[in-house]
């Protein structure tokens, strides 16, 4: 009952993205600006995808070290391919426990400490982009070229301290755990309404805190951030060079701006394939930047084309990597249920 309320809340939520991006687009003569995509430059933005798939597998490396677990890069490229594919096409993030399944069938590991590296990267993903998205805010600001609508402005403001203060409690959790976590649930409420629950909680508190080892470790934690850095550079710049290749005039900012705002949406619960979500997102945000007779047509057939290259450069990648990734034969269903099975059943032991 619980996975069937949040397939239907992010179908909802994608239904809801998809009316709106196509309100805001003419489909006629977005699907005429779309015929008249060239292949180079389709082929020139996927050259872009390429580091940005490395640095983003790569960097995981970084956050597992400290938990003892070494996984040769080449496995590691092969399990975080799968991993990205299965975060795409599955609705409410249920792929973000493939990637981790697949490291504690090594043994190396819990599946709770391996989820807490995930975290992780979530949270530093959510600042970064929201530091870029406010960023591109004053930035449009400060040249008074562009005015923000008052939207874009809030969701700029708020994106920034719900992740400062994710981060804050990141930073918390690491120096005082247990003084974190009492307090935390004495804020929720769950020791006096639901005493089981928030034991069971309290555990899966302290595991994942431990996947948060990298962030006290300057040898993991800078390399980390640096390939996270190198990772959002190159999204944007990939993101602005398609545009260009659309004859989209939009700034190098405004690709930024865009990245963040639909990186930002994505994290509410999303839909399948971020169907509707991801075409909304790089909707509003370029609603500052460009008007609305360029936003009806070019910039919905940039929208649709940033997600259709995406789409089958990840799908793509993890269905060929599948067969590697794992011993066996094993089917994209099963992948799924085994990693979401471990990731509710945390209390195993570690085997370090």
């Amino acid at each position: 009952m619980k996975f069937l309320i949040k397939v239907l809340l992010s179908l909802i939520v994608g239904a809801l993205c998809l009316a709106l991006a196509i309100h805001k687009i003419d489909l006629h003569k977005s699907i005429a600006v779309l015929r008249e995509l060239s292949i180079s430059a389709v082929l020139l933005y996927v050259l872009t995808l390429v580091p940005v798939h490395l640095f983003r597998a790569w960097r995981w490396k970084y956050l597992l070290r400290p938990l003892g677990i070494a996984v040769p890069f080449r496995k590691l490229l092969l399990l975080s391919t799968v991993g990205f594919m299965a975060i795409l096409a599955l609705p409410f993030r249920l792929g973000e426990f493939v990637r981790p399944y697949y490291v504690v069938k090594t043994g190396q590991s819990r599946m709770s400490e391996i989820l807490g590296t995930v975290a992780v990267e979530r949270i530093v993903d959510g600042l970064f982009i929201a530091i870029l998205f406010f960023a591109a805010y004053l930035f449009a600001q400060l040249q008074g070229g562009h005015a923000y609508p008052s939207f874009l402005a809030i969701s700029a403001w708020i994106s920034l301290l719900g992740f400062l203060g994710l981060t804050l409690f990141l930073g918390f959790a690491l120096r005082w755990p247990k003084r974190t976590i009492d307090l935390a649930l004495s804020l929720s409420l769950l020791r006096r309404l639901a005493p089981g629950l928030s034991a069971k909680l309290e555990d899966k508190l302290q595991a994942l805190i431990q996947g948060f080892r990298a962030l006290g470790q300057p040898r993991d934690m800078l390399p980390f951030l640096l390939q996270t850095a190198l990772y959002w550079a190159a999204n944007g710049i990939g993101m602005w060079i398609l545009a260009r290749g659309m004859n989209l005039d939009i700034p190098l900012h405004a690709a930024f701006a865009a990245m963040a705002f639909t990186g930002v949406l994505i994290s509410l619960p999303n839909a399948p394939g971020l169907v509707g979500q991801f075409h909304a997102g790089i909707l509003l945000a370029l609603g500052a930047y460009v008007p609305d007779s360029v936003l009806s047509s070019t910039g919905g057939a940039y929208a649709v084309a940033l997600h259709g290259i995406q789409f089958v450069w990840y799908v793509g990648l993890g269905l060929l990597a599948m067969p590697f990734a794992s011993s066996g034969k094993r089917s994209f269903r099963a992948m799924i249920v085994d990693s979401k099975r471990a990731a509710e059943n945390t209390p195993e032991t570690s085997t370090t």
